[in-house]
């Protein structure tokens, strides 16, 4: 058996994934601990809709037609409800996300891609018989709770602010 024989590959470094390099350590440690799961809107807001008796699965992924994957915050299986918490940063909230200052070679495509994979996880949601809610991390948690709740028990989503 030669040496490279079932040795995993090095992971790339980041000028081989075209990322920029960082401003500062504390900068780049800032970045890492960004959480894709368990953000503290999305707890806030599970812990609430627990509180109140509703039962859900949280960041489970849907496959969907057409070899779609999503996988929303929060979802209502039977209900066919799938609730997504958007950081203003990184899904570009019209009212606090803001254009990069630094590295937007790197950053404006980025959110750019990020917005239009929002959208088609949406439009495939849809497709699929999905009632979609989606939520800013800065709206208050009362208010969130309300619309996931119109949703879950009405079906639709008289408030949405997407």
């Amino acid at each position: 058996m030669s040496a490279d024989q079932g040795q995993r590959p090095q992971p790339k470094s980041r000028e081989q994934r075209g990322s920029p390099q960082p401003l500062n350590e504390g900068r780049s440690r800032n970045m890492q601990a960004n959480r894709r799961a368990d953000t503290k809107p999305e707890m806030a807001l599970r812990r609430e809709l627990h509180r109140l008796g509703y039962r859900y699965r949280k960041d489970h992924r849907l496959d969907l037609d057409a070899g779609v994957r999503v996988r929303p915050d929060i979802v209502f299986t039977r209900r066919k409800v799938a609730v997504f918490v958007d950081g203003c940063f990184w899904h570009v909230c019209p009212e606090h996300g803001r254009e990069p200052t630094r590295n937007d070679w790197y950053w404006s495509p980025k959110l750019r891609r990020n917005v239009e994979r929002d959208r088609l996880a949406d439009a495939a949601l849809a497709e699929a018989g999905w009632q979609v809610v989606r939520i800013w991390e800065h709206e208050d948690v009362q208010d969130a709770v309300n619309r996931v709740r119109t949703v879950v028990e009405h079906g639709f989503d008289i408030t949405a602010s997407h």
